[in-house]
């Protein structure tokens, strides 16, 4: 089966996840081919699970001081900080009969690409049910998955540096909580490729390209205007409105 895959690329927060169901409304009509996408988010952003209450998790204050978005991803999973310059994040958009109708068979088999990638910049790492990738006991990767309408969107985060300080300011953890000590535990139970070698954020992006190859027919290609244009539509209908991020 033929896959498309688009080289990374900067959109708002909005934007990306409304380029995700974009690419799903296509790949369910069969109007675009399944793709792989590779992102970062401008400015930085906090995502929040499909289940969380924004007003639980994030710091709104905070994050409109420092200029951050939030959105609601149509994914699970907890509250998220994508810095701009500190990760690679994925999308597959594919039918979902490419994949194990077992969730945690489908999350190892698609994570056996990051693990490629990472293995070919000297980075050892390993699939840790149900959706993460420790390097030794390390997180380096999030992934969160949705099956919606006979099309599956898993999409996640690759760590290129962590900035602990700031995703606990942006987030709500109480003041008791932001201690050295906290920020500390957290540095020891997180890593990232620049902690693991000298590798660039292109390099990473490169890899993630040759990891995703493997195994499939790959068609280099970019966003078409159809789904710019759509995606253009659900960021305002959806994505960037009060009644999708705080559940109105």
């Amino acid at each position: 089966m033929k896959y498309r895959m688009i080289s990374f690329q900067y959109f708002d927060a909005y934007m990306n996840m409304a380029i995700d169901e974009a690419i799903m409304e296509g790949v369910r009509l069969g109007t675009t081919l399944p793709t792989i996408r590779f992102y970062g988010w401008s400015p930085s952003a906090v995502s929040i699970g499909i289940f969380q209450g924004i007003h639980n998790e994030v710091n709104l204050q905070e994050t409109k001081k420092q200029g951050v978005d939030v959105v609601r991803r149509m994914t699970g999973g907890g509250a998220v900080y994508h810095d701009k310059l500190g990760e690679v994040t994925y999308s597959i958009i594919a039918p979902v009969d490419h994949f194990p109708s077992n969730i945690m068979a489908s999350y190892e088999l698609i994570c056996a690409d990051i693990l490629s990638a990472l293995s070919s910049m000297g980075i050892e790492a390993k699939f840790v049910p149900v959706n993460d990738i420790l390097v030794k006991e390390q997180k380096i990767s999030g992934n969160a998955q949705t099956r919606r309408d006979g099309i599956l969107l898993q999409h996640g985060t690759i760590l290129y540096q962590v900035d602990v300080e700031t995703m606990f300011s942006l987030l709500n953890v109480s003041e008791q909580k932001i201690s050295d000590k906290l920020i500390k535990s957290v540095k020891k139970r997180v890593t990232s490729v620049i902690d693991q070698g000298k590798a660039t954020m292109v390099d990473l992006q490169r890899a993630l390209e040759s990891g995703f190859s493997q195994d499939r027919q790959i068609v280099q290609g970019n966003y078409t205007d159809l789904e710019l244009e759509r995606a253009t539509v659900l960021v305002k209908e959806k994505f960037s409105s009060e009644a999708w991020n705080f559940r109105l």
